[in-house]
Order: C-alpha cells, then sequence, then structure tokens
C-alpha cells in the first residue's frame, strides 16, 4: 500500500540531504523518480543540501495542481515515487493532491514542521493531518539538547515579527532548544 509521508525537523536537520539519499536509493533500485520542490524557494534551482548532496528537481507554484503535475510527468516517463521537498510551502489544496496520487504512488515529503514564530505552516498543518506516516528528523541546539524551535535572526538577533517566509539557511536560522531560545528573548 502507497502511503503519504511527512519528515520533518528544524533548520539544520539533514532534511533535504534525507530526501537526496532516498532519491538516490530508489534511482539505484531502477525506480524512477519525481523530485521537485516549491518554486518560493529561489536559492538554486537543484535540491540541494548543506552538506553538499544536490540533485536537478522539478518546480511549482502555490497555484500547481500537483495532480496534473504528476500525471503529466507519468505520461512522459511512468513515475515510481515522488519526493517533494520544502513541504511546509505547500497549500492545503496541494496536500490533498498528494493524498490522492498515494493511489498509485508513494509521495514522500520533507520540511519544517513550524515557522520562526513557532506556529504550524499550512502545509506542514495539511500534512500533519493527513500523513499515513510522520517522522521527525532530530537535530542538536547548541547546548546539546533536542532543537525544536526555527529561530529567525537578523544582525544575531531573535526576531519575532516580520513575514512568515524568507527564504534563508545557517545565515538566517538556527535551530534551538525552546530553554536557549528563551534565553536569548530575554536577552534582547
Amino acid at each position: 500500500m502507497n502511503k503519504l509521508y511527512f519528515k520533518y525537523g528544524t533548520m539544520g536537520s539533514s532534511k533535504t540531504a534525507q530526501a537526496l539519499m532516498c532519491r538516490y536509493n530508489y534511482l539505484q533500485k531502477n525506480f524512477n523518480v519525481l523530485i521537485a520542490k516549491p518554486s518560493i524557494d529561489t536559492r538554486s534551482k537543484n535540491i540541494s543540501s548543506r552538506i553538499g548532496l544536490s540533485s536537478p528537481c522539478e518546480t511549482f507554484d502555490k497555484q500547481t495542481n500537483l495532480m496534473d503535475f504528476y500525471k503529466n510527468f507519468d505520461k512522459l516517463k511512468k513515475v515510481d515515487v515522488f519526493i517533494i521537498d520544502e513541504a511546509q510551502f505547500l497549500t492545503t489544496s496541494q496536500v490533498n493532491d498528494l493524498k490522492e496520487i498515494t493511489k498509485f504512488i508513494p509521495v514522500l515529503c520533507y520540511g519544517l514542521l513550524t515557522n520562526f514564530k513557532t506556529e504550524l505552516f499550512e502545509g506542514s498543518k495539511r500534512l500533519v493531518e493527513l500523513a499515513d506516516s510522520l517522522m521527525e528528523i532530530k537535530s542538536v541546539c547548541k547546548c546539546g539538547r533536542k532543537a525544536t524551535i526555527n529561530a529567525r535572526k537578523i544582525d544575531g538577533k531573535i526576531v519575532r515579527s516580520g513575514d512568515e517566509i524568507a527564504i534563508g539557511g545557517d545565515e538566517n536560522y538556527e535551530g534551538m532548544c525552546y530553554w536557549c531560545y528563551k534565553k536569548e528573548l530575554n536577552n534582547k
């Protein structure tokens, strides 16, 4: 039975690296992989991890019907598995599409659970509601505790206001435990 998987973690937890390793594993077994990400992630045309793994990918925007997207690729070359990076940027409707795609193939989504305000992203919320399998990809805070917060920093200081989405990496975000996050917020 095909499933909808959501593998989530904080910034720097190796979500993208794991998505790329999963892709490699399927390719090694001669499966055709459709790997994609939302076009809002403009850092690269590829899916690229901090440790240097990279792959060409397809992109889509918020208006894309992912069932049609999948079917168009499946007509060109049979798709055996669909992998999505940056899944937090999906819309509710797109997650609904992904669930429908599991009638045909497995769908694996990788992304953040919460934004820098510690609130669920729209796509993550719907994935938690519909996924057949949820898996936390754990990472550690600088203190050694489990990182659970995606702290956004500007000029080295944590911020709690601003647009929900500001694309960036280590220069703008840090995975932190709740206690280090609270401590830095109180030291402003």
